[in-house]
């Protein structure tokens, strides 16, 4: 079995056959996706492949070292757009056409209208060992 993340992104992807921003849905619509993606978890659990699923806010804050007791936060640097992520699922699957699959199915989840989102998202297999240098 090889784990692969599953991402979903704010911005950055190429757009979704229904392009209507979340924050544009009817309280009915948010509830029949996140429906759909606890039923999609739910049925993957039962066959041994969910490992988590998180949703993640479009907010956050860069902090680094900056010498001791003094970690500066800030509002910038600004992430590209490519790097916000809403949310993520993490799946154990036998093979790479497996993770595929599944990523297609969950990119089916309902939105604006009841309709499929078709939403694109970044499968990303776990690093399982360090990278190889040869010269």
């Amino acid at each position: 079995m090889a784990k692969y993340l599953l991402l979903k992104h704010y911005r950055g992807a190429p757009a979704p056959v229904n392009d209507v921003p979340m924050d544009q849905w009817t309280p009915e619509e948010v509830s029949a996706h996140m429906q759909y993606m606890e039923n999609f978890a739910a049925r993957i659990e039962s066959t041994g492949e969910y490992v988590d699923s998180q949703a993640l806010s479009p907010e956050g804050t860069f902090v680094r070292y900056d010498g001791e007791g003094r970690p500066p936060v800030t509002d910038g640097p600004f992430a590209e757009t490519k790097d916000l992520i809403a949310g993520w699922m993490v799946i154990d699957v036998e093979t790479r056409e497996r993770a595929l699959e599944l990523a297609g199915e969950l990119s089916a989840a309902p939105g604006a209208g009841g309709k499929p989102i078709h939403e694109w998202l970044e499968v990303r297999p776990f690093l399982t060992e360090p990278p190889t240098i040869t010269e």
